[in-house]
């Protein structure tokens, strides 16, 4: 259990910040929030490959690894607005 909750904050925290190195200009988001969208984005992906059967291949995933990093970048994409609007209201 305890290990589990570790490789999700790690795939978090990796695809979080490929994620935010492939989007263009600065994000202004925390740092856990870009772990949870990075989890967020895993998540999705993965139900997306499991969707069009892909999920399970052999070797390493790369579809479903790209797909986790697309939804990823779209949720930072969404969120950060949403973020930046909300700090800025509270200013």
């Amino acid at each position: 259990m305890v290990s589990q909750l570790i490789w999700i904050i790690v795939v978090g925290i990796v695809l979080g910040g490929l994620a935010q190195l492939i989007l263009p200009g600065r994000r202004t988001i925390p740092f856990w929030l870009t772990i949870l969208l990075g989890i967020a984005g895993a998540l999705v992906g993965n139900i997306i490959a499991s969707i069009i059967g892909v999920r399970h291949t052999s070797g390493v995933d790369w579809i479903r690894h790209l797909l986790q990093i697309g939804a990823a970048i779209v949720l930072i994409v969404v969120v950060s607005p949403i973020w930046s609007a909300r700090t800025e209201r509270k200013s």
